[in-house]
C-alpha cells in the first residue's frame, strides 16, 4: 500500500464545490406556478412577487463570471453570514432556559 508524503498531502485540496445555477432557475420556475402562488396566497394572504428567487439567480450568475477561487471564498462567506436553525447553548444556559419556561412542568408532579 502506498504511503502518501506530506508533499502530496500539502498539495491536496479540498473539493471544490461546483456552482449549479440550475436549482436557482427550478426554483424561480416553481415560483411562478399555479401551486406555489395560490399556497402564498392562503398561507400569506398575497401572491409572491418571486424577487428572492430572481435575485438568487442572478447572484449565481455573477459568481459564474468570477475565478474559482474567488467563488470558493464567497460561498464559504455566505456559509458563515447564515443564521443556523439551532441556538446551542452550554449546559447550564440549557438548564436556566428549561427552568425558565418549562419549570412550572417539574411543579406538577
Amino acid at each position: 500500500m502506498p504511503v502518501m508524503s506530506s508533499e502530496n498531502e500539502a498539495s491536496i485540496s479540498p473539493p471544490s464545490r461546483r456552482l449549479s445555477c440550475s436549482t436557482c432557475f427550478d426554483a424561480l420556475w416553481f415560483c411562478y406556478s399555479p401551486v406555489h402562488q395560490m399556497q402564498q396566497y392562503y398561507r400569506v394572504g398575497v401572491l409572491d412577487n418571486c424577487s428572492e428567487k430572481w435575485n438568487a439567480l442572478f447572484n449565481c450568475l455573477k459568481l459564474k463570471t468570477k475565478r474559482s477561487t474567488e467563488v470558493q471564498e464567497i460561498l464559504e462567506a455566505q456559509e458563515k453570514s447564515k443564521l443556523h436553525i439551532w441556538t446551542f447553548r452550554t449546559p447550564e444556559e440549557a438548564s436556566t432556559y428549561w427552568k425558565e419556561h418549562f419549570g412550572h412542568l417539574d411543579d406538577m408532579e
